[in-house]
């Protein structure tokens, strides 16, 4: 599909990087950082489609976790 975002180049990237990078360096904290955002980023985008596809359920989790930091003592 031609409207979608290639995410092979993506991963032939990491790939690439995770080959050479045992034996040349290891991860500069700017890769690393940046891998992490985006993993974040996917995350975040997973967690409101799931809040969108079952809002009941996540109404739920939501009021549970809110008793939970309610209850919680320091």
């Amino acid at each position: 599909m031609p409207d979608l975002p290639d995410h092979e180049s993506d991963d032939a990237k990491d790939a690439a990087r995770t080959e050479h990078s045992g034996a040349e360096q290891p991860e500069t904290d700017a890769e690393r950082r940046r891998r992490r955002a985006q993993f974040l980023r996917e995350l975040a985008e997973a967690r409101a489609l799931r809040a969108r596809v079952q809002p009941r359920r996540a109404k739920t989790a939501r009021l549970r976790h809110a008793m939970r930091m309610r209850t919680f003592r320091w």
